[in-house]
């Protein structure tokens, strides 16, 4: 991807004007070069983790700007090089030609993701937590921080990195025992091998279990509302988004395609999708249109919410919804909207049997709720609880990682491997060649084992200046 032998310049704050923009330099010469384009006190004679005031010249000695220069010596600093970070007012102009002048010293503008892998390859992170700076930078609710934050902390590499200690002492004996195979000695008790693999494979299945969750806290829960023409499902996502988003009308059919908002719901985002009004026929070949795209929300979707209008419910709509569930396969929400209207369709003591009448008609567990009056709140609790439950609060990692999923995969079905030949009486050759292919895949996360491809490739889809 490019030689750690260079000094890379890039933009280390968002592109753009602001108050403040930072330029960040790593490398041997970092220091040289920014003392070559700022006055003030002379930067190589200056202490680690200090910071300094002063102007930027061009070398024709015109003042480009006033600005502070923090420095970090080796190894102490991000990328464990020479770092130079100098705050400058956020003209675009100033950022432009600071970084200018220290590519005209010699400094090599950074690629996406450069000052990260940088990090890494000096043993600063290993390659979780260069993927959780990635991760932290992008999150875009509590529970996606949290999650990054734990990685980035060393959490999803301790996990690992106890597996992985242990089994290469496993592995170290039961290759020790080859050196004495003639003397039928056994090193490795193969009791407490089975015990550890035991415990390592529910450690295992554990993360690979968070990663449905893990991955929809990584992307936002897609939660599409779906229901019969009229049922308020635009009025629902007015509510819960407190804002007119979608137009209401008594008119069926009003929503002819869909629409996508962001709702965060106690730290975690949830990505709503109102959708037209699902009916099985219709001779408008625009609602038609809409129609078809509902049905596709309705696949894409992690959660589904299906809203009933209580006030004109009907047996045949209840049977075509939970059908409609049994083929998703994915959670179901159901609520009886418009209950308000249901409870005063009827005067005196007929409002509430009719009431009554028509709830029972509802799946078990339905919402009864009104999208006018309170409906949005019973919902926003209802989606939380019926989807996370809690599970991002505590200290445990969740995967959201692909890659680390697919190389977990490759773990677990090592250790069954291993647990298979143990249980088979394979012989300890053979076994050692399992534990060291377990410890393969192990290292593949970690990146104790990698490739410069695969290197480039993870970095790539960092954003420049980190």
């Amino acid at each position: 991807m490019y030689s750690i032998d260079e000094t890379i310049v890039a933009l280390a704050t968002a592109p753009g004007e602001g108050a403040i923009g930072i330029i960040r330099l790593s490398g041997t010469e970092a220091i040289a070069i920014a003392d070559k384009i700022f006055t003030g006190k002379q930067l190589a004679a200056q202490p680690s983790h200090t910071l300094h005031f002063g102007r930027i010249k061009k070398s024709s000695g015109e003042i480009l700007d006033e600005v502070v220069v923090s420095l970090y010596r080796a190894p102490k600093s991000y990328t464990g090089e020479d770092v130079v970070e100098i705050s400058c007012h956020g003209s675009n102009y100033i950022l432009e030609q600071v970084i200018r002048l220290c590519t005209d010293h010699g400094a090599q503008m950074a690629k996406p993701g450069e000052f990260t892998q940088r990090a890494f390859l000096n043993g600063k992170l290993d390659l979780t937590q260069a993927e959780a700076v990635a991760d932290l930078i992008s999150s875009h609710s509590g529970a996606a921080h949290h999650a990054a934050m734990h990685a980035l902390r060393g959490g999803f590499s301790n996990d690992l990195k106890i597996i992985r200690d242990q089994l290469i002492q496993f592995s170290a004996l039961i290759e020790l025992e080859l050196d004495f195979s003639q003397e039928d000695v056994e090193f490795a008790d193969r009791t407490r091998l089975q015990a550890l693999l035991q415990e390592a494979s529910e450690k295992i299945q554990r993360l690979l279990d968070s990663f449905s969750l893990g991955n929809a806290i990584k992307q936002g829960i897609k939660v599409a509302i779906i229901g019969k023409p009229n049922a308020g499902k635009s009025t629902l996502l007015n509510a819960l988004l407190h804002e007119e988003r979608a137009i209401v009308s008594d008119i069926a059919g009003t929503t002819r395609d869909t629409i996508e908002e962001a709702l965060n719901i106690n730290g975690v985002l949830f990505r709503l999708i109102d959708t037209a009004g699902i009916r099985e026929h219709s001779t408008d070949a625009i609602e038609n249109i809409g129609i078809a795209r509902s049905r596709k929300a309705l696949a894409e979707a992690d959660v589904v919410v299906y809203l009933f209008d209580l006030a004109a419910l009907q047996q045949e709509e209840v049977q075509a919804a939970l059908e409609m569930k049994n083929e998703a396969q994915k959670p179901f929400i159901f609520a009886g909207n418009k209950a308000d209207l249901a409870l005063s369709a009827f005067d005196g003591a007929q409002n509430l049997q009719h009431f009554n009448e028509l709830s029972a008609l509802l799946p078990p567990e339905s919402l009864l709720l009104s999208a006018k009056n309170n409906g949005a709140q019973v919902l926003r609790e209802e989606l939380f609880n019926r989807v996370i439950r809690g599970s991002f609060q505590t200290e445990g990692t969740i995967i959201t990682n692909a890659r680390h999923f697919a190389a977990l995969q490759a773990v677990q079905q090592s250790l069954m491997d291993i647990k298979n030949g143990l249980a088979t009486h394979l012989s300890g050759d053979l076994i050692a060649l399992d534990i060291r292919r377990c410890l393969h895949y192990l290292g593949e996360i970690t990146g104790e084992i990698t490739t410069e491809d695969k290197l480039d490739y993870i970095f790539s889809k960092f954003c420049i200046g980190k």
